[in-house]
């Protein structure tokens, strides 16, 4: 189950100007990569609704409940940035090894690194790189974060350093 077409992943490639390693795996397959990776790495934002066929459903697409900009998308739709973000991770995938499927454990976050007389220490985990939208322990491309921040569900917990002003 994938998000798209064949011939819909192509001609985005297409438009986009990219085009597939010879050695890459069938597009069928890389669209499957890609849609698992879109709704493992996101899916976690859309707790502000539900699969509409229930937890059975191999997608997170579509789904009932979900508002955009206060707007309800209707219960059938699989929003084209959804499609258009599991291609880039397809592309991805297909253009650096494993890049869908690995990732980094935030627990083992390196806090100093050095090469030859060059030495950086971050400070906290997220010094680290970009994190984005995505669940912790995805590799975050800034392009699929981007097409998928509108979709996601706003965080309605306050974040305890709106709790403190210092003046």
């Amino acid at each position: 189950m994938a998000y798209g077409t064949d011939q819909e992943f192509s001609d985005w490639l297409a438009a986009q100007g990219l085009t597939l390693p010879a050695d890459a795996q069938p597009v069928e397959v890389l669209r499957a990569i890609g849609s698992a990776y879109v709704d493992a790495a996101y899916e976690g934002r859309l707790q502000c609704s539900r699969r509409t066929g229930g937890f059975e459903q191999e997608l997170a697409w579509p789904r009932t409940g979900h508002t955009v900009n206060g707007q309800t998308v209707p219960r059938d739709l699989i929003p084209t940035p959804w499609i258009h973000a599991s291609y880039r991770a397809a592309y991805l995938h297909a253009t650096i090894a494993g890049w869908a499927n690995s990732g980094r454990d935030p627990s083992r976050v390196t806090k100093r690194e050095k090469v030859d007389t060059i030495e950086r220490e971050f400070f906290a985990a997220g010094d680290a790189g970009n994190t984005g939208n995505a669940a912790a322990g995805f590799n975050v491309d800034p392009l699929i974060d981007g097409m998928l921040s509108t979709w996601l569900c706003a965080n309605t917990g306050r974040d305890p350093r709106s709790l403190f002003l210092v003046i």
